[in-house]
């Protein structure tokens, strides 16, 4: 009668867990009728037709094909693709670590004439563009938790760049602060990170603009030149007095980067004397955020001119506390 009752027992287990481990279902049974794990297996491999050729024909739940003799499959790839955004021949305008609405509007207004002069093809806001301060998971002064305006003056910025350059192409590249936005969404409100209406290129208005966002961490690539905002880079290093030198030693090849605040260069030659460098370019924020009043930043901002060939010419620039662009 017992044998009867697991036997039934083993079909039901059978049709709730097709896919399970005869093993793993045996010791369920075994627990439940006080019977040896080979006992339960037993009653299990009469279900499914695996006592032989003979008995394959009256199994009354057979098992589906699976994990026990079943070749295993490569699963299918969840990755995404991962590449640069590689610009036309011309020139480029790259402006870093403007963090609207802490900028400083001289040096702002500094880099943009000076640039205007020389007509670029493209401006790319290479990376924390806007400050968005009241979402930072750091400390912040409850009096300034205006989300809303921080939004606006952002957008005001970003029509104020395109009235100034309204024939070049613009690309608004995700900085960290930046960033804050999306990791805010995913923290406090996962239930609409998803709507197209929060998407980081729809509250800043980019496509009524006209500029294209680029996020992921992608590189923008001008000739041969990769240029990061600087955040993507490898951790676990401390920065060097020389911010050029920690992008070199990070990346161990030419690279421009943003996000230290402040103008440096460094140069290595290879074996082959060929000659590897590394540029850091200056801010357009104010110098003496509150939680950094002392530091060594610089306001600047960089000029490429570029060629099919890959070759490209960089001017790494710093601008003078009188509002003087200058080579850096």
């Amino acid at each position: 009668m017992a044998t009867n009752a697991r036997y039934e027992r083993a079909q039901q287990l059978c049709r709730e867990f097709p896919d399970a481990d005869t093993r793993t279902l045996a010791k369920r049974l075994a627990r439940e009728f006080k019977c040896t794990i080979e006992q339960a297996r037993s009653s299990l491999r009469r279900v499914r037709g695996q006592v032989g050729k003979a008995h394959r024909k009256h199994a009354t739940v057979p098992k589906k094909a699976g994990k026990a003799g079943a070749k295993p499959k490569l699963p299918p790839s969840q990755s995404e693709e991962w590449k640069p955004l590689n610009l036309d021949p011309g020139k480029t305008l790259c402006l870093s670590d403007i963090h609207i609405p802490y900028h400083d509007s001289a040096a702002v207004e500094a880099a943009v004439t000076w640039a205007r002069r020389r007509k670029p093809d493209t401006v790319l806001l290479n990376g924390d563009t806007l400050d968005f301060y009241t979402i930072s998971r750091w400390i912040k002064d409850p009096r300034k938790r205006d989300f809303k305006a921080e939004l606006e003056a952002g957008v005001e910025f970003l029509r104020w760049l395109r009235n100034k350059f309204s024939s070049s192409r613009i690309i608004f590249k995700v900085g960290n602060h930046e960033d804050r936005w999306n990791h805010w969404l995913w923290n406090s409100a996962p239930e609409i990170c998803d709507l197209p209406h929060v998407q980081l290129d729809a509250i800043l208005e980019l496509d009524d603009i006209g500029i294209e966002l680029i996020g992921d961490g992608r590189p923008v690539q001008a000739g041969s030149l990769p240029i990061f905002h600087g955040h993507e880079l490898p951790k676990g290093m401390t920065n060097p007095v020389n911010m050029a030198r920690g992008a070199f030693l990070r990346m161990l090849d030419t690279v421009l980067v943003g996000h230290g605040h402040r103008s440096s260069s460094h140069t290595e030659p290879s074996w082959m004397h060929t000659e590897v460098t590394t540029w850091s370019q200056g801010c357009l924020c104010n110098l003496y955020p509150e939680y950094a009043r002392i530091n060594k930043w610089n306001h600047g901002f960089a000029f490429i001119e570029h060629e099919s060939s890959g070759e490209f010419d960089l001017q790494n620039l710093r601008i003078s506390k009188q509002g003087k662009v200058r080579a850096s």
